[in-house]
């Protein structure tokens, strides 16, 4: 009997533990399928001195650190935490991205310069990619806001509802995505892209979401000038995103017509390594891939643990692996829908799931269109799989508050379910006499069609 009990305990703890257990399952694969790709993807992780078991130490230091934020996270209870956590949202993002945009340099802050942008803070000796912390910060502020204006709580009651939707989500929203085209002209659209999705979710009507889609539109012409007057001095990463887009130039003509080692040659080179490898890695995957380790293009494409860790993945396992991950993501944004159907009225709850769902998996499959070069490099990582320790604990919060808000969903669910009335109660007075006498009826039926048939 011991035993059984034991037996009945271990096997109901999944049936005890909360949350939606889709979502567990995604994360926990996503924090595998990290440490299995940093082992074997890129040699460019290893430091002087150290082997790949150095680099999976580390990968499982950032998971284990991403696992007890989540957790953490999961075990709040309370939707008010995240309510208020959420207002300084927007005031975390402007700081950081000022920060940036001034290019501090201090003993304590200052601002790194990576491939001719610059999108880390070193805080203290602690590398802080401001994009990635921007992305979860704004969802959830922008979350608040609709909410607060909607239950009519949002501060300076004294102004018309408009005015309070300007101060409290308009201008955020704009001022947040041009503070951010100087680093990234490729995350200012995504982020800008994310912020109106959660707007327009909170109801935004069609007026003002045209005159916040022409605003963005004109901040980006406003931002083109400033490049073009300025002869590409100021906000170069405009003229990057343009080259990006406009570039009509034939690199792979270029490369095989160009004499070797020549300037036109090692240009050419560089501007098609990354993506015709990703692609020749796709290729060689095939249905099953090459298995663990044997991928050839990462000594061929440096951004591979990063940038292109989609495709590296296909190489070594193949198209198996790579519905494997789609089926992943996909599955996550399923399980989203069904979490916001039961949030109930809560406005908040229901727009931090919708936003955060669709910042992750948009993102996902954004990394995975330029892997298979659909569109220009975005520089978008893989949420939870690419190498970044900034990136991986940013997801990790935003899974994380998923899950405890997938858990007071179903807290909500299961009370509803003990207070809901039954629909028939057989203790009413009368009822159970009636169903009696119906039943008598019925059987009385049943034997009449009975003597007509043997007649």
């Amino acid at each position: 009997m011991a035993a059984k009990k034991k037996a009945g305990s271990f096997w109901s703890f999944a049936e005890r533990f909360e949350g939606d257990k889709v979502v567990w399952i995604i994360v926990l694969m996503l924090f595998l399928l990290s440490i299995v790709c940093m082992f074997s993807s890129s040699s460019r992780l290893l430091a002087e001195g150290q082997s790949r078991v150095d680099v999976v130490k580390e990968q499982c230091i950032t998971v284990l650190a991403g696992l007890a934020i989540l957790i953490i996270l999961y075990n709040i209870k309370n939707i008010k935490v995240f309510r208020v956590a959420s207002s300084f949202g927007f005031l975390l993002s402007f700081v950081l991205l000022f920060l940036l945009d001034i290019r501090i340099n201090t003993s304590f802050v200052r601002a790194i310069e990576i491939n001719e942008a610059y999108r880390i803070l070193m805080v203290a000796g602690v590398q802080i990619h401001v994009f990635e912390v921007v992305k979860v910060a704004m969802v959830m502020y922008l979350a608040w806001a609709v909410d607060s204006f909607k239950r009519d709580a949002l501060p300076l009651k004294n102004l018309s509802a408009i005015w309070r939707k300007i101060i409290f989500m308009y201008a955020p929203f704009l001022l947040i995505f041009v503070m951010i085209v100087p680093g990234s002209n490729s995350s200012a659209l995504f982020i800008g892209g994310v912020m109106f999705i959660v707007i327009l979710l909170g109801g935004g009507n069609l007026k003002d979401m045209l005159i916040l889609g022409a605003a963005g539109i004109a901040a980006i012409g406003v931002c083109l000038g400033i490049y073009h007057l300025s002869g590409g001095e100021y906000l170069d990463r405009i003229g990057t995103g343009v080259s990006r887009i406009f570039d009509n130039v034939d690199y792979e003509k270029q490369f095989l017509e160009s004499e070797r080692n020549t300037l036109p040659w090692q240009k050419a080179l560089d501007k098609i390594r990354q993506p015709y490898a990703a692609k020749i890695a796709i290729k060689e995957g095939g249905v099953l891939g090459k298995g663990p380790g044997q991928s050839t293009q990462r000594y061929v494409v440096p951004d591979i643990s990063e940038d292109y860790i989609y495709s590296f993945i296909i190489e070594e396992y193949g198209l198996v692996g790579g519905l494997l991950v789609i089926f992943l993501y996909i599955s996550l944004l399923a399980r989203g829908s069904i979490i916001v159907r039961n949030c109930g009225g809560d406005n908040f709850a229901k727009l931090s799931v919708a936003g955060l769902c669709i910042l992750i998996s948009g993102q996902a499959f954004l990394h995975m269109f330029v892997n298979a070069d659909i569109g220009p490099m975005t520089g978008q990582t893989l949420p939870l799989v690419s190498h970044g320790t900034s990136a991986f604990l940013c997801f990790s919060i935003a899974f994380g508050i998923i899950l405890s808000l997938s858990r007071i969903a179903y807290r909500r669910i299961e009370r509803e379910t003990r207070e809901a009335d039954p629909l028939v109660s057989l203790h009413e007075s009368g009822v159970k006499s009636e169903m009696s006498s119906s039943l008598d009826d019925l059987g009385a039926f049943e034997d009449s069609l009975s003597d007509n048939n043997e007649v």
